[in-house]
């Protein structure tokens, strides 16, 4: 199994990588909290990764911690949790987000997740309990260090599942200067607003 890749990051077109490997490119696919804490394109990354083999081919998955891959392969043993669902939920919010609400048993911000409905929720925070056994305080991503960049925002949100027209009306009121981590959790609040009828401002 491939357990960790270190390479050269080439290209980054969420939620896909592209890293060179000893002149093997890899295509990994990666969640937004692990997206955030990215180096730039030409440097040198590692990732911790959970390898797929399906009938329709073989998948890469990489994550910043060990936190993020436990709790993906987590995620995949619950009935109708894919691949592409789990690097969704750890889009939208952070392991340590995730724990909390399993913790107390709150589905409101999973609900606020693209192709999560209430009923799926309420599994996810009950098959989950008790089971993110992890460092919350070490798995909390550094968003705000990322750089600035209005197209990896939008991009972000796009591969979160909205879509173009969501997408472009919730980052409407963003700052010119906002970094990548703080707009897409300024975008995703005001889709969640605008998903129950209240305004942005």
């Amino acid at each position: 199994m491939i357990g960790r890749i270190t390479g050269i990051l080439l290209e980054k077109n969420p939620p896909q990588l592209l890293v060179d490997v000893g002149g093997v490119g890899y295509e990994i696919d990666v969640p937004m909290s692990t997206f955030y804490g990215l180096p730039a394109v030409d440097e040198k990354l590692s990732l911790h990764t959970h390898f797929v083999v399906r009938e329709d081919g073989h998948f890469l998955y990489g994550f910043a911690t060990r936190d993020e891959r436990a709790t993906f392969r987590q995620l995949l043993k619950i009935s109708g949790i894919g691949a592409k669902m789990a690097l969704a939920i750890l889009s939208g919010l952070t392991v340590a987000e995730l724990a909390q609400a399993v913790a107390r048993q709150e589905a409101a911000q999973l609900v606020k997740i693209p192709g999560i409905g209430k009923k799926t929720a309420e599994r996810l925070l009950l098959e989950l309990r008790g089971k993110l056994e992890c460092d919350l305080s070490a798995s909390i991503a550094q968003v705000d260090a990322a750089p600035n960049g209005k197209n990896d925002i939008l991009n972000a949100l796009l591969a979160l599942g909205y879509n173009e027209r969501e997408a472009a009306g919730a980052m409407k009121g963003l700052p010119e200067d906002v970094p990548v981590g703080e707009g897409i959790r300024l975008a995703l609040r005001q889709l969640g607003r605008v998903h129950t009828g209240t305004s942005y401002q």
